[in-house]
């Protein structure tokens, strides 16, 4: 019998409820593809829908929030509770209590985020001044909308702006809220979104108002005669830069120099701070502050407190005896955020398309958008008043005889039968006809049909004037005019940033004289620094140091020089050796990673001290390449401690070598071979992180593993480790050479 051949016959699977077909299958997609179906969506929901404001100066957020408010009653009577407008806002946002309560708080008055707060705030709602003070739960705050919104929601049941469902169609919401002023630049606003961001800064609603009304009169108005700089609710200084601000006008982008506020009270010899950049927060003024103090960088301060209280932001600094506090808080200045830059970008939503706008452009994107909203009002005024118009005109035309009017009515058998009789019998339309019918019994007289037709006449010229407005669009600028007026003077504010001028900001700090004098440098190999003076080392017995530790670097030089200590992670940290105290051989000396925070790990290899930094940096490799690296390019023209990069990254790092000019030096490999090397035949890169040139030739398994500067004397026949071409193999020690101790190498 021949064998069964095997069923290529796949068993078959029993149907089963609930199984989803393909469920499991591993399915290759195009990453391209793949990004464009599914993040490319997320993106434009998030660009379109979350962080970036509107033209009306809105998040689609606090629109959603406002909008409840105000359905809700908020707009007139008493506050309620937070927790209400929380959970009544959720029907038009679907996202967490949590985020929506954090939106009414930065739109609160109470968190004095804004200029003009939105929203009037009863309880705790926190300081956007502090990191720390965090705002209570919605269950114990209170909540209505502050009075300016009145001009937010003028009108906004005249069909001055468009209306969609909400997320599940179940009721109705503004695509935008028709502000009668430019809410977009009066407050603050920040969004960051995939991809884009937006930061608009404040300026001040009056100088606003009056911009506007003047832009709208004439197209080339001077923007900076009427609104000068922004205005930030802290009350900070702002460090007028011409260039800067013109670069914020013009493009929508750039950066604002802002400053504390600070008065010295000589009572009690302190400081106190009195606003600061609406971009930091106390918290992080006085940890930099206290940093500054334990680096020894500041030493005029005793003490530093947080007096915020029911007064508003206070910061007092305590000072020692005989300081400066002018020149203290130059220095404060200098190195914390008590004066920091506000960067603008001024990106909104027009249309639906997100764009960078300049302060003129802007106001004309506003301009455009309120002429469309008084338009609209203005059509259904319009339309309300026809409305009116018409039906009293039918009202009129029964004056004639209001007896046929009441015969024709008890004559009709039919109820139906009413409406159609009357408009056959005073040749009137439907509409008229109804509202007749519906007149009840007591009014169909004389007296109350003449009070109510002797408004036409009043109508027909309101009408008129309407569609006057309508077909002018010079007329309608100037209703916007007026109204701008009005909200200057109703709700306008004096400046709360000052302006001051760069060449009367700039303070001239003295930089303080350090003394000059000789003292010599040790380092050793655990990263332990000393600096001693020459007496002090002339009465000095043995160096202290740690079991296994030893002197690897001993330098004589001055006490005003630079310190560059290079790491094992390819960093360098830089120190002046004025900042080290004097100290005596007999103690152990500063630990350079802790002193200088150095990354957790990250060890010193290797101290370099100079004043002009000239000189070269030899960087010798396991691989057998050597980088020449000049020091000037570890010079920088700001304070920087750290420098990222300071030698390639590719290779384990050898050795490092300083020497003033080109010289020879030596390197040694683990099969004990060496090399004599003129730094004049590898040329020089200004790149720090540069791989360097092949040097020493190795075989396979070797490695070079010390650098060191060579001086006559060392070899009796150096001519033996010299080599006219490289990269080379280096030469094994001669007999004589082998045995000296001068070849040990550090």
């Amino acid at each position: 019998m021949s064998p069964k051949k095997k069923s290529t016959k796949k068993p078959s699977v029993p149907k089963t409820h609930g199984v989803i077909n393909g469920a499991g299958e591993v399915v290759e997609q195009p990453i391209v593809s793949t990004i464009r179906e599914n993040y490319m969506p997320y993106a434009m929901s998030v660009i379109m829908s979350r962080a970036i404001p509107e033209i009306d100066g809105f998040k689609p957020s606090h629109r959603k929030l406002l909008y409840t408010m105000y359905k809700m009653g908020l707009l007139t009577g008493g506050r309620t509770k937070s927790a209400n407008i929380v959970g009544a806002t959720m029907k038009l946002n679907p996202h967490g209590d949590s985020a929506i309560y954090d939106t009414m708080v930065r739109l609160s008055r109470g968190y004095e985020a804004l200029l003009h707060p939105y929203v009037d705030s009863k309880g705790n709602f926190g300081k956007f001044y502090s990191r720390d003070m965090a705002w209570a739960a919605s269950r114990y705050t209170e909540a209505k909308l502050d009075t300016i919104c009145n001009e937010i929601f003028r009108d906004i049941d005249k069909d001055t702006v468009d209306f969609v469902d909400n997320y599940d169609n179940t009721m109705k919401e503004p695509t935008l809220l028709p502000t009668a002023f430019p809410s977009v630049l009066v407050n603050a606003n920040t969004g960051i979104a995939v991809g884009m961001a937006s930061n608009i800064c404040s300026f001040n609603l009056k100088e606003i108002c009056e911009t506007t009304a003047a832009l709208i009169r004439d197209q080339n108005h001077d923007i900076k005669s009427t609104l000068p700089a922004p205005d930030f609710i802290g009350g900070c200084q702002i460090i007028y830069d011409e260039k800067a601000i013109d670069q914020v006008y013009q493009t929508g982008r750039g950066s604002i120099k802002l400053r504390s506020k600070y008065a010295y009270d000589k009572s009690q010899n302190c400081i106190d701070i009195l606003s600061i950049p609406s971009s930091t927060t106390c918290e992080v003024i006085i940890e930099k502050v206290i940093d500054l103090v334990k680096q020894g960088k500041v030493k005029e301060i005793s003490d530093i407190r947080d007096e915020t209280g029911i007064d508003g932001l206070k910061i007092t600094i305590d000072l020692k005896r005989d300081v400066d506090p002018d020149k203290l808080m130059a220095k404060l200045f200098r190195f914390t955020t008590l004066e920091d830059s506000f960067a603008c970008n001024f990106n909104v939503l027009i249309g639906g398309v997100p764009r960078v706008l300049g302060v003129r452009e802007l106001l004309e994107e506003w301009i455009a958008f309120r002429v469309e909203c008084v338009r609209r009002r203005t059509y259904y005024d319009k339309n309300k008043k026809s409305e009116k118009l018409h039906l009293l005109n039918g009202l009129d035309k029964i004056l004639l005889d209001i007896d046929k009017a009441v015969k024709i009515v008890r004559e009709t058998d039919e109820e139906v039968d009413v409406v159609p009789n009357l408009m056959i019998g005073f040749g009137i339309d439907k509409i008229q006809a109804e509202y007749v019918a519906e007149i009840k019994l007591r009014h169909l007289n004389r007296e109350y049909i003449l009070k109510r037709t002797k408004d036409i006449e009043d109508l027909e010229r309101e009408i008129a004037e309407l569609d006057e407005i309508l077909k002018s669009k010079s007329r309608v600028k100037t209703i916007i005019v007026k109204e701008l007026k009005s909200i200057a003077e109703k709700y306008g504010q004096p400046r709360k940033s000052i302006i001051i001028y760069e060449d009367t900001a700039k303070y001239v700090e003295e930089v303080e004289e350090i003394p000059d004098y000789p003292v010599t440098l040790f380092f050793s190999k655990e990263g332990y620094f000393k600096k001693i003076t020459p007496q002090s080392l002339r009465m000095s017995g043995a160096h202290k140091l740690k079991d296994g530790d030893e002197i690897t670097q001993e330098t004589e030089f001055s006490n005003n020089c630079d310190l560059l200590f290079f790491t094992d992670k390819c960093q360098v940290y830089k120190a002046k050796a004025s900042d080290f105290a004097d100290t005596k051989a007999s103690v152990l000396g500063e630990y350079i990673p802790a002193r200088l925070s150095m990354d957790e790990g990250e060890n010193a290899v290797k101290m370099i001290a100079t004043k002009d930094y000239k000189g070269i940096l030899l960087f010798a490799f396991e691989n057998g390449k050597v980088a020449k690296v000049p020091l000037e390019a570890y010079a920088t023209k700001t304070n920087r401690k750290r420098l990222t990069g300071a030698y390639s990254d590719k290779t384990p790092l050898a050795g490092i070598l300083f020497v003033d000019e080109d010289k020879e030096f030596l390197l040694k490999s683990s099969s004990g071979r060496m090399l004599l090397v003129h730094s004049g035949s590898l040329s020089a890169k200004s790149t720090r992180s540069t791989q360097g040139v092949a040097v020493m030739k190795l075989k396979k398994g070797q490695r070079l593993f010390a650098i060191s500067d060579y001086k006559e004397g060392i070899f009796a026949k150096p001519q033996r480790y010299r080599t006219r071409s490289l990269p080379a193999l280096g030469a094994l020690p001669s007999n004589e050479d082998s045995v000296d101790e001068q070849l040990s190498l550090i």
